[in-house]
């Protein structure tokens, strides 16, 4: 989903178990988590021709004439026969037959693990579900046994290759991400991270990590025998770990995994050197999830309910919260906290939202109606708290770390709310593709309060290829742009109107399906200046142009996630003067959640919620107009 301005990349396999990083060349891959995948089409490198037309098609509602002639010559330049342009996608169709996915690794290196940028807010998402009907310690033990049983039991579909494949558009979609989310670790370095997937081992993991008041322990979450524990036997020992960690005066080391990459991969070489460090910190590493149970925050308006949650997702609320209750570098981590309040926050170079909600789902169907099964009266080994040595040095790098939190903290501004005038039925009761809608009307919101389009993308996903991850839909187009101009233009008819947003929604429905077919324009034009870069190259003009730099700075990204809970994901924008805009549609309401930075004075996410509330209204009224229509 998030992309970054850096884009070097790193030879490096990406999938590592410990054991390939100890015997060079053994590659294990993770297992499949399903039981009859049907066999998937390879992701293809469009035509370069198609690319570049799309290229300078996307570029017309942003640039100005005389910037989009520049950049035509250079086009041209990049295209000729004998130029770079068609040697770099000769190689580039070559990668892509010598290799399973050509875009897949280069994608995770050069949007994830080369991206210097703190994880928390800058690039990982959170999904905040509904409250739960609890408010005190007791409830949230309860249900955190509950969750922690439900995602067992998915892992148990995982591990028995029993998982339907899933389908959009009646393709089918590749499963390969499940495997990879659980038993999940980022690791930092001083320059780049890698990725480790310990459920690919000969031992794969079969703990838990529970962390409460800035303390981790290791939660063994299988009876001897195999079987996973019942709910009653975690809550068992979720109350010996409550028992455990009543204090609150321990280092929240926690928020060392918030900092910025190089500097968390500098401290982390540090806290490694002590070997009760390493063994504390491989144990979270190598657990299947981690369970963050959050004490209470400051109570709030029921309006305002939502968007402090997702903060509190995002970052956990900063050093004097709960975010010395979190491991950034984790693949999952669901939030328990004792008000009530639950979610999931993910590190995204493992996995995309879509499997993240799904797990979500079941896990959420599993709490409402668990089986019932009594614990056997067996003795269960005590939670094995996970202790560190804290050395002068590594207290000061926490304190950096608060510091720097913090001040990320401060900085994020985020709005939540719940659009209810209608959700995706009323498009697709007039014909309409509801994502489109969305989109359309988040394009007259930006321009009602900047009177100009921006770089606008949508994330869309590539799993219906070979071990797909994601590409962007480009919402801004000349159709769209002249959407929004006709829609506050009192002298156009309302026919008029609706003819134009027909138009634009047409168009981006199309950009869509051309996406979802690997076609869309900027993936491959990443993998056209990598393809340079690899070879030793300089990098193409086209790259290094005005243009380029205003088609990639994605002032407003987006996405949406369906997920059958009522529930909302939420992550940071993109750029330092961007929004970053999620949501969810369900039959008869819109989730959203807008986010953006208050070091910047031109955003605003409150008032970007607003415009998209009046958007949406705006265009309920017009379609409801155009068919004689009051509801």
């Amino acid at each position: 989903m998030m992309l970054t301005a850096s884009m070097r990349l790193l030879p490096a396999r990406i999938w590592r178990s410990p054991l390939q990083v100890k015997t060079p060349g053994f590659f294990r891959p993770p297992p499949r988590a399903f039981s009859s995948q049907c066999p998937l089409p390879q992701l293809p490198v469009p035509p370069l021709r198609h690319t570049l037309e799309r290229y300078l098609l996307a570029l017309q509602p942003l640039v100005t004439p005389e910037e989009l002639e520049q950049t035509r010559q250079m086009v041209r330049d990049f295209s000729k026969p004998h130029g770079i342009g068609p040697k770099l996608q000769d190689r580039l169709e070559k990668r892509s037959k010598r290799s399973e996915n050509w875009l897949t690794d280069w994608w995770i290196q050069s949007a994830y693990l080369t991206c210097r940028l703190p994880l928390a807010v800058h690039s990982n998402p959170a999904v905040v579900l509904p409250k739960q009907d609890y408010n005190d310690w007791k409830g949230q033990l309860r249900f955190a046994a509950k969750l922690i049983a439900g995602v067992l039991d998915f892992k148990c579909k995982l591990d028995s290759r029993s998982l339907a494949t899933e389908y959009s558009r009646a393709n089918p979609l590749c499963m390969d991400l499940y495997a990879k989310i659980l038993s999940s670790c980022r690791i930092p370095g001083p320059k780049h991270d890698t990725l480790i997937n310990y459920g690919s081992t000969r031992s794969p993991p079969t703990h838990v990590t529970v962390v409460r008041n800035f303390q981790f322990f290791h939660l063994d979450v299988y009876n001897s025998d195999g079987s996973p524990l019942t709910v009653d036997q975690i809550h068992m020992q979720l109350q010996r770990i409550r028992n455990f960690s009543w204090k609150t005066d321990k280092e929240p080391l926690g928020v060392l995994t918030s900092d910025h990459r190089n500097t968390w991969g500098q401290a982390y070489n540090t806290l490694m050197k002590d070997k009760l460090n390493r063994e504390s910190v491989r144990a979270i590493q190598q657990s299947i999830f981690t369970v963050c149970l959050d004490s209470p925050v400051l109570k709030i308006s029921e309006e305002k309910y939502t968007s402090r949650m997702a903060a509190q997702m995002l970052h956990g609320g900063g050093s004097y919260s709960n975010s010395g209750n979190r491991w950034f570098d984790k693949a999952l981590q669901f939030i328990v906290g004792e008000d009530g309040s639950c979610g999931v926050i993910y590190e995204q170079s493992c996995g995309e939202g879509p499997p993240i909600v799904a797990i979500l789902d079941h896990v959420l169907d599993y709490c409402k109606d668990p089986d019932t099964v009594r614990a056997p009266m067996i003795p269960l080994p005590l939670p094995k708290k996970l202790y560190f040595y804290i050395t002068p040095e590594i207290k000061w790098d926490i304190e950096h770390a608060k510091q720097n939190l913090d001040i990320l903290v401060n900085d994020l501004d985020i709005s939540c709310f719940t659009y209810r005038n209608f959700g995706k039925d009323f498009p697709k009761k007039h014909g309409i593709s509801p994502d489109s809608f969305v989109q359309m009307a988040l394009q007259l919101a930006y321009f009602r309060m900047y009177k100009e389009l921006c770089s606008a993308c949508e994330t869309v996903s590539l799993r219906n290829f070979h071990l797909g991850r994601t590409d962007v839909v480009r919402s801004s187009s000349t159709d769209s742009l002249e959407f929004v101009e006709n829609m506050d233009n009192e002298k156009i008819e309302a026919n008029q109107k609706v003819a134009a947003l027909r138009r634009a929604i047409d168009c981006h429905s199309a950009y869509t399906d051309m996406a979802l077919k690997g076609l869309a324009i900027d993936r491959h034009l990443l993998g056209l200046k990598l393809q340079a870069i690899e070879e030793g190259l300089s990098v193409p003009e086209i790259f290094m142009d005005t243009s380029f730099a205003v088609a990639t700075h994605w002032r407003l990204s987006t996405g949406q996630v369906s997920a059958r809970a009522d529930c909302v994901m939420c992550f940071g924008p993109m750029e330092p003067d961007g929004y970053g805009v999620w949501y969810n549609p369900l039959e008869d309401h819109i989730n959203f959640s807008v986010s953006a930075f208050n070091c910047c004075e031109e955003t605003n996410a409150e008032w970007f919620s607003k415009s998209l509330e009046t958007a949406l209204s705006d265009m309920h009224s017009l379609v409801l107009g155009a068919t004689g229509q009051t509801s």
